[in-house]
């Protein structure tokens, strides 16, 4: 169901930051980040130009930068407009340079990015693409995922192993459970038929989804998530070992409920 542009709501709002949810494609969320103390501005993963372009004018905001979790079209697909339009400079994996193109700052696990005097630290967090990174805003208490820890869910394996991406679950869940999850599609609804089935007696899950539902037939998002609400109710960060969340990703992958 399509989303219109609006501003994550006041309490999902983090400290100084104004994050704003751009809907883009068929089910991918860009977001837009500004600080008011410095007037930067910065969009996470422009899968198209003109809606992201949109929402920053409607709020007076000149996008300055563009970070990127990983290489797919339909994180990166905005790039070049945004760029051509305000001259915004490009953050994104160092791994992933030659697939993304036009990187005017390659960086990889460690790192840190600011937004003004909001810091980032880069995560590599790989088995979506072998590249991928997230962005954790630890004084923010906002982490941006991308395509690995989605609401209910993880992104498909496309380029890496269950172990890869167990590994990154075992990160994710180490952080504060207050944490807000901002990823890169609306799946909390499709995720979460298949979490009832992973985890039939979890009575989070159940409660979740009728909240789930509901927001989805309202055509009201569900992203941002939390740590703490991905520890109760996503299988995936659950999961106790790698060859268990192996098991869940290849049942996933063939599920039509």
């Amino acid at each position: 169901m399509p989303l219109s542009q609006e501003r994550v709501p006041a309490e999902a709002a983090t400290g100084a930051l104004e994050i704003v949810r751009v809907p883009v494609l068929s089910d991918n969320y860009s977001w837009l980040v500004h600080d008011p103390a410095s007037g930067a501005t910065m969009v996470i993963d422009p899968g198209e130009a003109l809606p992201v372009l949109d929402a920053a004018a409607a709020r007076g905001w000149t996008i300055t930068d563009i970070w990127n979790t990983h290489w797919h079209p339909d994180h990166v697909g905005g790039n070049g407009a945004i760029v051509a339009a305000t001259g915004a400079r490009i953050t994104g994996p160092e791994a992933e340079r030659e697939k993304i193109g036009q990187i005017d700052h390659g960086v990889g696990e460690g790192d840190v990015v600011t937004l003004g005097a909001h810091r980032a630290a880069v995560m590599r967090v790989p088995g979506h693409t072998q590249g991928h990174v997230a962005f954790h805003f630890a004084d923010d208490a906002a982490i941006f995922t991308g395509d690995t820890l989605f609401a209910m869910g993880c992104g498909r394996l496309f380029e890496g192993t269950p172990d890869d991406m167990f590994g990154n679950m075992q990160r994710y869940a180490t952080l504060p459970p207050a944490t807000r999850v901002y990823c890169g599609h609306e799946y909390t609804q499709s995720n979460g038929r298949y979490a009832l089935v992973a985890e039939p007696a979890n009575e989070a899950i159940r409660e979740r989804m009728g909240r789930v539902d509901a927001a989805r037939a309202a055509g009201e998002a569900t992203i941002p998530t939390t740590i703490g609400e991905e520890l109760a109710t996503n299988p995936f960060l659950r999961a106790d070992s790698a060859a268990r969340l192996g098991e869940l990703r290849a049942a996933k992958d063939s599920f039509r409920g």
